[in-house]
C-alpha cells in the first residue's frame, strides 16, 4: 500500500477505512491533500477485494472544516483535483458504496464529503454547515446541488443560504443523517453499517446503486424504470445472480465472489 500524508488507511477486509488525517487544523484539507486522496480512491476503486469503503476524521473535533482556509488567504491554493474534494465530491463512476463516519464538525468541504457518500453516521457532537457565502464563497463542490437533492428544497435553502450550523438530531430529523450515535461511536457503527451491506451481493449492491443515482436523472420514472444499466446488466450476468437465489433454496449463507 502506498504511503500517505494527510490520510490513514486500513483495509479490514473488504472494507477500506480512510480517516482524514491533519487534526492540527480540524481535518481541513487542502489541493495536495485532495490529490492525494484521489490516487488512494482510485485504487480503492480498482481492488476487487474492496468492497465498501469508511471515511472519518482523526481527532475528537472534526470529521473535516473543509478548505484550508489560511493556505488560500497565503495564495497557496492549487488546483482542485479532477476528482474534488477528498477526492469523491466529483467522482460520480464510483458504485462501490461509501459511508461517512462524522465523528464532530463537518462543514463547508466537510459537509460535502459527507454528502458525497451513500450513507452518512453521525455522533452527537457533529455539526453540519454550508458556511461559505460567510467567507465570500459558494459550496462548489457539490453542497449546493446535492443538499436539495437530499433534503426538501427549502429546508436545504436554509442553510445553504445562512451557512447555519446544524446538530447531528436535526440532521437526521431533515434526512441527510442515517443514523445518530454516542461521541466517539461513529467509527463502529459506520464499520456496522458496512458489515449489513456485505451481507448482500457486491455486484447487486453496485448494480442498486448505480440505478439509483443514474434512474434519478432520468426525466420521468418510467425510463428509469425500463432502463438497464450498466452495473444492472453486469450483475444479472454474474455468477453472484445465481448464488444468491441456490442460497437461499438451500437454506445457507450466499457464498459472495464478485464474479
Amino acid at each position: 500500500m502506498a504511503e500517505y500524508r494527510f490520510c490513514k488507511v486500513e483495509d479490514e477486509g473488504r472494507v477500506r477505512i480512510v480517516t482524514i488525517n491533519r487534526p492540527e487544523v480540524m481535518n481541513a484539507l487542502h489541493s495536495e491533500a485532495h490529490h492525494e486522496f484521489e490516487a488512494m480512491w482510485d485504487e480503492f476503486a480498482a481492488r476487487d477485494d474492496l468492497w465498501v469503503g469508511i471515511i472519518t476524521g482523526a481527532g475528537e473535533r472534526a470529521f473535516s472544516a473543509g478548505n484550508d482556509l489560511k493556505m488560500q488567504a497565503a495564495g497557496k491554493r492549487g488546483p482542485l483535483a479532477p476528482s474534488g474534494f477528498a477526492g469523491i465530491t466529483h467522482r460520480f463512476d464510483l458504485d462501490k458504496p461509501l459511508i461517512a463516519a462524522v465523528n464532530g464538525v463537518a462543514m463547508g468541504g466537510g459537509f460535502e464529503i459527507a454528502l458525497a457518500c451513500d450513507i452518512i453516521v453521525a455522533a452527537e457532537n457533529a455539526v453540519f454547515a454550508l458556511p461559505e457565502p460567510r467567507v465570500g464563497l459558494i459550496a462548489g463542490a457539490g453542497g449546493v446541488h446535492r443538499l436539495p437533492r437530499v433534503i426538501p428544497q427549502k429546508q436545504a435553502l436554509g442553510m445553504i443560504l445562512t451557512g447555519r450550523r446544524v446538530s447531528a438530531a436535526e440532521g437526521k430529523e431533515l434526512g441527510f443523517v442515517n443514523e445518530v450515535v454516542p461521541v466517539g461511536e461513529a467509527l463502529a457503527a459506520a464499520k456496522r453499517w458496512a458489515a449489513l451491506i456485505l451481507e448482500c451481493s457486491p455486484k447487486a449492491v453496485r448494480g442498486s446503486k448505480q440505478a439509483v443515482y443514474s434512474g434519478m436523472m432520468q426525466p420521468t420514472l418510467e425510463q428509469a424504470i425500463r432502463t438497464v444499466f450498466p452495473a444492472q446488466q453486469a450483475n444479472a450476468e454474474s455468477q453472484d445472480y445465481i448464488e444468491g437465489p441456490k442460497a437461499f433454496a438451500e437454506k445457507r449463507k450466499p457464498n459472495w465472489q464478485n464474479k
